[in-house]
């Protein structure tokens, strides 16, 4: 491939040259700026667009390659775009775009396609790739104008939290509130289920170099939030690989009881990766209505497994892991640095920690 993304989105920093109709041009800024919540449409919109500056003759709106005169875009979004999305910074999908229900069915995305797609973006969405069917030289300068939006987005997302003034005087409880405001606080957008696992993460950054039950472990990077549980390589939200096997996963429920439908779904994860140990971290504890048969799961997986499952309450779990880290300050540095960074967050869930910070200096 002689033409990359990389170069398209270096190319994409200014769009001064190009000529479009204004209302192409709104429609795929509409896609691009909601490129963080209406993920999927905004990676196969790039794909197909992409497949279409490469391949002018192909019909992108025939996705499928069992549709007559179709061909894969999920097999070509899973092996050369949503890696580069990733690579580059960019916000993307866990594996594909078309892992989103609405966007996988089996018909030609032409204007009278049937699926619900919501948030306003499907008939911008099916009337961009309505144009540039018709309109194929367009292809780069419709690519480069979803970049260039994106781009915005991306840098206005960006936050840079703020140092904590004086982290030798940090306690466990200062650290155990702080988190709690952040958790719990009412943003009134998605993904703020992440802030916990962030927590998890950066706690384990801290052990594995500490704890001798770590020795010779490694951290995987973390995973997509909205990674589909049938479809996810991943274990869990935090993952510890030992001699490159899955050693201890670790799921959290922000605003989820624990009950016994979510312990099937990690008895599976257990059979499917085999760790020897598995978290479930819930905010909200466990469903009583559910502990026989959440025991009974979890004494069959001991027994027929080996694995051994700990349920316990998010807080409870991250204060007695706090005890045992020898320096608070490095948790407090890792977590601010993982909320500073990570894209699936928005820009108030880190303007909400910068002002956390700024109340601890004041």
């Amino acid at each position: 491939m002689n033409i990359t993304l990389d170069t398209i989105l270096t190319n994409s920093s200014s769009i001064s040259d190009i000529e479009l109709p204004a209302e192409v041009i709104d429609d795929i800024c509409i896609i691009g700026e909601k490129c963080f919540k209406q993920k999927g449409v905004y990676t196969v919109t790039t794909t197909l667009l992409y497949y279409k500056i490469l391949h002018p003759e192909q019909d992108i709106r025939i996705h499928q390659d069992q549709q007559e005169g179709g061909f894969s875009g999920r097999s070509f979004d899973t092996k050369y775009v949503t890696p580069k999305l990733k690579q580059l910074g960019l916000p993307s999908m866990a594996e594909s775009g078309w892992l989103t229900r609405s966007l996988e069915q089996p018909v030609p995305y032409d204007m009278d396609f049937p699926g619900k797609i919501s948030g306003g973006v499907k008939m911008p969405f099916l009337k961009t790739l309505d144009y540039v069917q018709k309109n194929p030289q367009k292809a780069m300068d419709m690519l480069r104008v979803l970049f260039n939006k994106v781009l915005q987005v991306v840098s206005e997302n960006a936050v840079e939290i703020i140092p904590l003034a004086n982290p030798e005087n940090l306690t466990i409880d200062l650290i155990i509130q702080s988190l709690d405001k952040h958790f719990r606080y009412q943003y009134g957008t998605h993904n703020g289920a992440k802030l916990p696992v962030l927590a998890f993460y950066a706690i384990y950054q801290s052990i594995i170099s500490e704890f001798q039950r770590y020795n010779g472990c490694e951290l995987a990077p973390l995973a997509c939030l909205t990674a589909c549980d049938l479809t996810s390589k991943a274990s869990g939200d935090v993952e510890i690989f030992k001699d490159g096997k899955h050693y201890e996963s670790v799921e959290i429920k922000l605003d989820k009881i624990i009950d016994s439908t979510i312990v099937r779904v990690v008895e599976s994860k257990i059979y499917k990766f085999n760790p020897t140990r598995y978290y479930i971290l819930s905010y909200y504890g466990i469903n009583e209505d559910d502990h026989i048969e959440i025991q009974e799961i979890v004494d069959k997986v001991r027994q027929e497994h080996g694995c051994q499952i700990i349920i316990n309450g998010l807080l409870p779990t991250i204060k007695y892991y706090l005890r045992l880290i020898s320096n608070l300050s490095d948790f407090w540095e890792n977590y601010s640095a993982l909320v500073e960074n990570d894209s699936e967050l928005q820009k108030i869930h880190k303007d909400v920690w910068n002002e956390i910070i700024s109340e601890l200096n004041n």
